[in-house]
């Protein structure tokens, strides 16, 4: 086979972890140190197999009901959030819980809780069957309904639109997302918007660099698992603006004969995936004859959330 004629690998910036991810994946590890696997975590910390993997190897026990918690256990909510009754249950049960909800979606659910108060009713916008829309919309036992898209908005029946208010996934695309809400407020012109766009800053500046590489690259590689809501979001921007995009989990799901007359490579990582997953596609395209690899100069993240003050002083568990 001839070599590819990639000259170029340009690597998208920001990519991979963000804050919240961060911050859930170093809670259920500080919770392993100080406490001993093993510590139950309700639905995969984050969407990434390579990053689930590893925790289950040293002691994360992945589970989706909390009838598979034991009494006395320690469990970590996932950075998607989760509704009213798991944290109910939770509780009635008596598990030392972490709570890892990333705090932009936490943001949302306190968003939710305080309009619920003055008597507003909801319309949210997200993905059907997804755990962060679960569990927003499980902060409310009624008055919450959930679109996906503008044909939903035109069928949506509320039982009152004096009071309603949207709330939106943070892991849309935000042009989706626009429009989605735009066609809301023509129907519903009195509705109230969030005062800050619930999307995400680690979303939108994934999606915003994603753009910038489609425009100087042939083929974008979006390093993400399937279930990884942000993740195929990347790759569903690149190819809309006319730039071939594939979505991998990882280095062995690469394709060499995608290379074929391509002499720009631009790759990025959803919010979920791992800076070595990266580095592993990267070493890939050396091998297959890339030349050069550089960064594409975007904005630098600084942001950080704390872990939980029970866990910020742990000491490792005894090995013992």
């Amino acid at each position: 086979m001839t070599s590819p004629a990639v000259q170029e690998v340009l690597l998208a910036e920001p990519r991979g972890f963000c804050a919240g991810v961060d911050r859930a994946i170093d809670i259920v590890e500080h919770a392993l140190q100080k406490f001993g696997a093993p510590i139950y975590v309700r639905h995969e910390i984050v969407h990434n197999t390579h990053v689930v993997e590893d925790l289950r190897q040293r002691g994360a026990i992945f589970i989706e009901s909390l009838d598979e918690v034991p009494e006395g256990a320690t469990l970590v909510f996932s950075a998607h959030g989760v509704p009213k009754s798991v944290e109910h249950e939770a509780q009635v049960r008596g598990f030392r819980v972490f709570d890892a909800t990333c705090p932009l979606v936490t943001k949302v659910h306190v968003e939710v809780a305080k309009l619920h108060r003055e008597g507003y009713d909801f319309i949210m916008v997200g993905h059907k069957g997804h755990p962060e829309v679960e569990g927003t919309m499980g902060q409310l036992s009624t008055g919450i309904y959930l679109v996906e898209d503008e044909a939903d908005v035109a069928a949506l029946q509320l039982p009152q639109t004096d009071k309603i208010a949207v709330v939106t996934q943070t892991t849309l695309s935000v042009d989706d997302a626009a429009g989605i809400l735009a066609a809301i407020r023509a129907r519903f012109p009195q509705v109230r918007a969030p005062k800050q766009q619930d999307i995400c800053y680690a979303t939108q500046n994934r999606q915003d660099a994603v753009k910038k590489l489609a425009d100087s690259c042939d083929l974008i590689l979006v390093v993400g698992s399937p279930n990884s809501s942000n993740s195929n979001r990347l790759r569903e921007i690149a190819e809309k603006l006319g730039c071939q995009s594939f979505l991998i989990d990882n280095a062995s799901q690469m394709k060499r004969e995608w290379l074929e007359g391509v002499r720009s490579v631009g790759v990025t990582a959803g919010a979920s995936a791992p800076e070595v997953l990266v580095s592993e596609v990267v070493a890939n395209l050396n091998a297959w004859g890339a030349k050069v690899v550089r960064e594409h100069q975007g904005i630098e993240e600084k942001v950080v959330f704390s872990l939980p003050k029970e866990l910020r002083s742990a000491a490792p568990a005894s090995n013992g």
